[in-house]
């Protein structure tokens, strides 16, 4: 059955209750069914480098089922039991999956950013009581394992860290010359080191221990991390075989191809992603350790995706932005659709894509909160663009208001907090910690995102805005408060407000407004470079600063953020006009009830092409403050 519209929808929840569905209980069983099934079949492809004819290494569904099977069983032999942690700090390449999947057999997985410093990696560590760390040997242009030491060395849960090491993976000289430049680490670790390949080696290729046939937690995903303790998301093995099992069923055969340049830090590549191709049997192609941030990845995409003929792209809008910037220069006949999410696609960029590649974009929506998967656009129906299309089977969205009276229900159109009900929402025990839980369920069931949206009369989900006010720098989180608490450090600085402004390639960056002391002198170098100082990540440092005579407040005195967001959009948006040529100009944004911020623009002569052509490239909408220009201006 296709999936293009509500009626398919409808009619896949109307053959039987998701609970009736004849599914493995655990991913174990998940794993073992599809290598029986497709023993000899590839699933997991990686090359290190990024040229399309660089040497990889391609796991058959056989072997990947025996590695992940001898790495559950050496976690066991670590202590690891159903309730321990497996933490994995780690790049992308076979051992990672590896450990994923062996992780979430032996115990619980929890995958942590690298690109993390030491305090947040230690930080979790401490929040899920790691025993097991899997992460890097030492290795040249990389600091991962030294951070990894650093982190370890304030978490004394871990008892065992593993290293793999990716010199395996490179051919003489380049493995001649690893061993003779290899960082070192200094201080000393309270856990034992030990060489993850040469111990999974060690261990047999059938289970020793009893696979329980039972649900339970089997991954933690951090979410943010950027300041202070992080918040760990639980997820049930029912809530991953969902994922899973929507891949499957809607989309991925054993006969595609997937290009995955996303971390497997991240609930999209391994829940989206890598459990549906557990699920159907589909192939995983994941190209370079840093993905797309790998060289030579976007330079060599299209010819990757000849080489391995792919069906199906995974990719993100600042990845497709920087797509356009090449040439496709490859046969690409064989993909069928890209899947974009993490951020809204702006309209000009979604069809720049498709006019370049001839292929199809379908925006979705997830959050590491529900195991991921809510919605997407029906890749064989109606795709409105700038929306995350329609609710998955068996999940259930509503719009809802806080009131004086209590929550409401929103109509049609009318922006309120999305919240979700599905079987990747673990009702009542999202996070590790019981008081982040509290208050984060409407009606005890649906789980609140903290994103603002609306649903339109055709039933399509559209997001707004984020209650959160979290700022999404090319689908990374970044908390504001971190920016704001660093300027507030500073003896001139009165009031701060830290929000997302525009930007054509990663959605959004982070930029700050702040009220001075009175009496107080302090130039905008001066306040940057104090944020340089004393802004931990370096992603968060404001791209631009604004001292404003008063910041606009709410009535009770706290930084009224719409305000501000307005003047960002207005600045951006009319400096990209300028630096273009245009005469077009912001003359003010509106607070639009279904389209959020919306900016204003006087043509001044300009065409709306022109105009188009220009803030297309941006996710916030414009229109005319005045009657568009003839054709012939």
């Amino acid at each position: 059955m296709t999936f293009a519209s509500f009626a398919d929808r409808d009619a896949i929840e109307s053959e039987m209750p998701w609970a009736e569905r004849d599914l493995p209980k655990t991913f174990y069983g998940l794993l073992s069914r599809t290598a029986e099934r497709f023993a000899d079949r590839p699933a997991v492809s990686y090359q290190i480098f990024s040229g399309p004819g660089d040497r990889a290494e391609t796991l058959t569904w056989r072997a990947l089922h025996e590695r992940s099977v001898q790495a559950a069983n050496l976690f066991r032999s670590l202590g690891v039991g159903e309730r321990d942690v497996v933490a994995y700090v780690l790049p992308n390449c076979n051992e990672t999956t590896v450990t994923l999947l062996g992780g979430a057999v032996a115990g619980i997985v929890n995958p942590i950013n690298p690109l993390l410093e030491p305090e947040q990696i230690g930080a979790i560590l401490r929040e899920t009581g790691a025993k097991v760390v899997v992460t890097l040997k030492p290795f040249p242009k990389s600091d991962v394992a030294q951070k990894v030491h650093e982190a370890v060395r304030h978490a004394p849960g871990v008892t065992t860290i593993l290293h793999v090491d990716l010199n395996r993976y490179l051919s003489p000289p380049k493995s001649w010359l690893v061993p003779l430049i290899r960082p070192r680490i200094g201080g000393k670790d309270h856990a034992d080191v030990k060489d993850f390949g040469r111990e999974v080696a060690r261990q047999p290729k059938s289970l020793q221990f009893e696979d329980p046939g039972e649900d339970r937690v089997a991954a933690y995903f951090h979410t943010g991390g950027t300041t202070g303790m992080p918040k760990v998301a639980q997820h049930l093995y029912s809530g991953m075989i969902y994922n899973g099992w929507l891949g499957h069923r809607l989309l991925f055969s054993e006969e595609d191809n997937i290009m995955c340049p996303l971390p497997l830090f991240h609930v999209f590549a391994c829940h989206v992603i890598l459990m549906a191709a557990v699920a159907s049997g589909a192939h995983v192609v994941f190209p370079t350790p840093q993905g797309y941030r790998g060289e030579g990845v976007f330079d060599n995409f299209w010819k990757l995706v000849e080489r391995w003929k792919i069906t199906f792209i995974i990719t993100v809008p600042t990845a497709v932005s920087a797509l356009m910037q090449r040439e496709v220069d490859a046969d690409v006949s064989t993909v069928k659709t890209a899947f974009s999410g993490s951020a809204p696609m702006p309209l000009e960029l979604f069809r720049r894509f498709e006019k370049a590649s001839g292929v199809t974009i379908v925006e979705g929506y997830g959050l590491t909160e529900a195991t991921c998967l809510v919605s997407c656009n029906p890749p064989s129906g109606e795709k409105k663009v700038g929306s995350v299309g329609i609710p998955f089977p068996y999940t259930h969205v509503k719009i809802v208001r806080q009131t004086p009276e209590g929550p409401k229900e929103c109509a049609p159109d009318e922006i309120g907090e999305i919240c979700i009900s599905n079987p990747g929402v673990y009702a009542g025990s999202t996070y590790t910690e019981e008081d982040k839980n509290r208050d984060l369920f409407h009606e005890g069931l649906y789980l609140r995102t903290g994103d603002l949206g609306r649903i339109d009369p055709d039933g399509y989900l559209w997001i707004t805005g984020r209650a959160k006010d979290l700022i999404i720098r090319g689908g990374h989180n970044i908390d504001p408060a971190e920016i704001e608490e660093a300027l507030l450090a500073h003896p001139a600085v009165a009031f701060a407000g830290a929000i997302g402004q525009p930007d054509a390639h990663s959605g959004e960056l982070p930029c700050a407004f702040v009220e001075l002391v009175d009496g107080a002198e302090v130039t905008v170098e001066e306040l940057m470079a104090h944020c340089r100082t004393h802004v931990h990540e370096r992603a968060a440092y404001p791209k631009h600063l604004t001292i404003l005579d008063e910041l606009p407040k709410t009535a009770v005195g706290k930084v009224f953020k719409p305000d501000l967001r307005k003047l960002a959009i207005a600045r951006v948006y009319n400096g990209a006009l300028e630096t273009a040529g245009s005469p077009a100009r912001v003359t003010w944004v509106i607070d639009d009830k279904t389209r959020g911020l919306v900016a204003q623009v006087t043509g001044h002569g300009a065409t709306d092409k022109e105009i188009g052509d220009i803030l297309g490239a941006f996710t916030r909408p414009w229109e005319r403050a005045d009657p568009p220009a003839s054709a012939a201006a």
